[in-house]
């Protein structure tokens, strides 16, 4: 059975125990991310959902990965992990930080999707951490947007992207892609982009592999 989406007042649960981790303040991140502390404070409490955008650059400013944000228990990289047969993860072989991780199974419905804000819905496909490498699946229902008030999102890398259902248009400052299914598109992080979908009826589906440069 699938878990449970993690909602705002989990995920923001989630966030604030990445940022205490990370050793960064709340009014840092708030001045990292350009936003006022109360906002960053509704976001950690579950009482504001952040957007894709928002989300990406909220991780960057704690310094972990997105993917980080999905498990709420995640063992250590390369760690051996006991009863596999019951949590359906395997991890063999010792893997240090940077490092190609040994095998990792982990089954459907075993990590629970994030609803961010306009209801677009991200799914962690990689079965567990993986050095420099995001692969998640996203979810984006009629006319959501993956930044808030127009904005174009910016981060580090280079991502990859295939449509699986319906269509996405990923609007850069200068050009414009619609993307049906079956179409991939790659482009560099850094150059300022939002995804959205335009249907007023269907819903889109696509995944993606957002690769960090060393």
């Amino acid at each position: 059975m699938d878990l449970e989406a993690l909602g705002g007042e989990r995920l923001g649960r989630r966030l604030r125990e990445l940022r205490a981790g990370s050793g960064k303040s709340l009014r840092a991140v708030a001045r990292e991310l350009g936003i006022s502390a109360s906002a960053v404070s509704q976001i950690e409490r579950g009482t504001m959902r952040p957007s894709v955008s928002r989300l990406i650059a909220y991780t960057a400013a704690i310094g972990v990965p997105l993917s980080a944000v999905f498990d709420e228990h995640e063992p250590a990289l390369g760690s051996a992990v006991s009863g596999a047969a019951v949590s359906g993860a395997a991890v063999s072989g010792s893997a240090v930080s940077g490092s190609v991780p040994g095998l990792a199974v982990r089954r459907a419905g075993e990590v629970a999707p994030i609803v961010l804000g306009g209801g677009v819905t991200f799914r962690r496909l990689s079965p567990g951490a993986t050095p420099d490498v995001e692969f998640f699946e996203s979810t984006y229902p009629p006319h959501a947007v993956s930044t808030a008030h127009g904005s174009f999102l910016r981060h580090e890398g280079y991502e990859v992207g295939t449509v699986t259902a319906g269509e996405l248009t990923i609007e850069f400052e200068s050009e414009v892609v619609t993307l049906g299914v079956g179409d991939s598109i790659t482009f560099p992080c850094d150059r300022p982009h939002s995804i959205g979908n335009r249907s007023a009826t269907v819903t889109a589906v696509a995944t993606w592999l957002i690769v960090h440069a060393r």
